[in-house]
C-alpha cells in the first residue's frame, strides 16, 4: 500500500520512522511519501519537504514565515491528490496537520489516520469538532487520552502503547557504549536538554547554563544539540561556559547522565525513562500574565509528560512566574545523588512506567492500520 506521512519536527521525525520501520515488517508492498526529516528518509521512500522547513514557533515567527508556510500546504495539498496513496497519516504538529486533514476529506476518498493525537487536552479543546468530523482513525500514545476522547468527546480511539517508551526500552539493549564527548576526564555529566527549536534554545539554555555553572568542578556538562539546528547557533550561548554539546546522542547521553535540565516536551519523558532525575523548565514571556492565565484557564494541571502520566507531581516544574535561575538551581541540588528528593522522584518513575505499559506501539498502530486499509479495500470492492 502507499502510505502518505506528515511530520513537522524531531521527535515526529522520530516516531514517524519506527512506525514507517513496522508498516515495512508487516506489508511488504509498503511505499512511502512523506513531510518529514532524516530519520524518516534513512527508513526509505521519497521526502518531499525537510521539516526544518515547517517548523515555526509562536504567532511572530509564524506571520513572518506565513508566505512558506502556505506554500508548503499547498504543496503537501497538491502532492497527496497527485500520488494518491491509500492512506494518509499525520504525526502530531495539529496547525499544519488539522489543516490539511479538513482539505483531504472534502476533496478526495482518501482516508486520514492521526498517529500521535494532537494534544487537544491541555489548550484548543475545540479542536475536538475538527477530528471528529476529519480523523478516521485516531492512534493514542498517553493512556490518559482515552478517557479524555471516549469518555468526555464520545469519539472511539486507538491507545497503541507509548513509542518513547519502546524505544528507550531497545535503546537498553544494546551495548552501552561510550559515554558522549568521550575522551574527557571521567566526570558524572549533566545532561540540558533545551528544546527543539530555536526559540526555546535561546529561551531556556542561558538560564540552564548559568544555573549548573557551580557544579562544573564536579560534573560535566553536556547540552543535547537538536537535529535541525546549527551548531553555530548554539555557540553563542556555550561560548566560555565550559559546556559540551554532542548531536544525535541524546539516549546515549541520558543513558550516562546523573541528573537533567529539560525543557517540557517528549524529552521529560525520555529522561524518566533513563531514570534520571529532572527539573522541567520552561520560559515564558510575560510570567506573570502567563502563571495567572495557567491556574485559571489551561485545561491541565501541569506541563511535562511526566506528570501527567503520573496524574501528579513527580517531577519539579519551573514554568513562567516560578522559572529563575535561583529556582533552577536550588531544585536541580535537591536532587543531587545523597538527597532524599531524588529517590523519591525514581520511586515516581516506576509509577510512569506502570501507567505506561509494555505495548509496542508503532507494531500496535501498524497492523491496526493495515487491517483497517485491508477492510477498506474489501469494502470499496464488495
Amino acid at each position: 500500500m502507499k502510505y502518505y506521512l506528515i511530520a513537522g519536527e524531531a521527535s515526529g521525525d522520530l516516531h514517524a520512522s519506527r512506525l514507517m520501520q513496522s508498516l515495512s515488517r508487516q506489508d511488504a508492498r509498503a511505499e512511502f511519501r512523506f513531510f518529514g526529516g532524516d530519520q524518516m528518509a534513512a527508513v526509505g521512500g521519497t521526502r518531499v519537504k525537510h521539516y526544518r522547513e515547517l517548523a515555526y514557533m509562536g504567532f511572530v515567527p509564524v506571520l513572518l514565515h506565513l508566505p512558506t508556510i502556505l506554500g508548503n500546504m499547498r504543496l503537501c495539498k497538491r502532492d497527496i491528490v497527485a500520488w494518491q496513496p491509500d492512506v494518509v497519516i499525520l504525526i502530531d504538529y495539529p496547525g499544519f496537520n488539522l489543516s490539511i486533514a479538513k482539505f483531504v476529506r472534502e476533496q478526495t476518498h482518501i482516508p486520514v489516520y492521526y498517529y500521535i493525537s494532537p494534544k487537544i487536552w491541555a489548550w484548543k479543546e475545540h479542536r475536538i469538532r475538527n477530528i471528529k468530523r476529519d480523523v478516521d482513525e485516531l492512534f493514542s500514545i498517553l493512556p490518559f487520552e482515552v478517557d479524555f476522547f471516549e469518555q468526555k468527546h464520545h469519539y472511539p480511539i486507538h491507545y497503541v502503547g507509548n513509542p518513547t517508551a519502546q524505544e528507550v526500552r531497545e535503546f537498553g539493549t544494546l551495548a552501552p557504549g561510550s559515554s558522549p564527548a568521550a575522551g574527557a576526564e571521567a566526570r558524572p555529566l549533566i545532561a540540558l536538554l533545551a528544546g527543539s527549536r530555536k526559540q526555546e534554545i535561546r529561551d531556556n539554555l542561558p538560564a540552564m547554563l548559568e544555573a549548573v555553572h557551580h557544579l562544573q568542578g564536579q560534573y560535566r556538562v553536556v547540552v543535547a544539540g537538536a537535529p535541525s539546528i546549527e551548531p553555530s547557533y548554539y555557540d553563542r550561548f556555550l561560548h566560555g561556559s565550559g559546556a559540551e554539546i554532542v548531536y544525535d546522542q541524546t539516549f546515549s547521553l541520558l543513558s550516562h547522565s546523573t541528573v537533567a535540565l529539560v525543557t517540557s516536551g517528549t524529552a521529560t519523558l525520555e529522561a524518566a525513562m533513563f531514570r534520571v532525575p529532572q527539573v522541567v523548565c520552561y520560559y515564558t514571556p510575560l510570567p506573570r500574565l502567563y502563571g495567572w492565565l495557567k491556574r485559571h484557564f489551561l485545561k491541565v494541571r501541569f506541563v511535562s509528560l511526566v506528570n501527567l502520566i503520573a496524574d501528579r507531581e513527580v517531577v519539579r516544574e519551573l514554568v513562567a512566574d516560578t522559572f529563575s535561575v535561583d529556582a533552577i538551581r536550588r531544585e536541580l541540588d535537591a536532587i543531587l545523588p545523597g538527597h532524599p528528593a531524588r529517590q523519591t522522584m525514581l520511586s515516581g518513575y516506576d509509577e510512569v512506567e506502570r501507567r505506561l505499559g509494555q505495548e509496542n506501539a508503532p507494531d500496535n498502530a501498524a497492523r491496526i492500520m493495515i487491517s483497517l486499509l485491508f477492510q477498506k479495500q474489501s469494502t470499496d470492492i464488495a
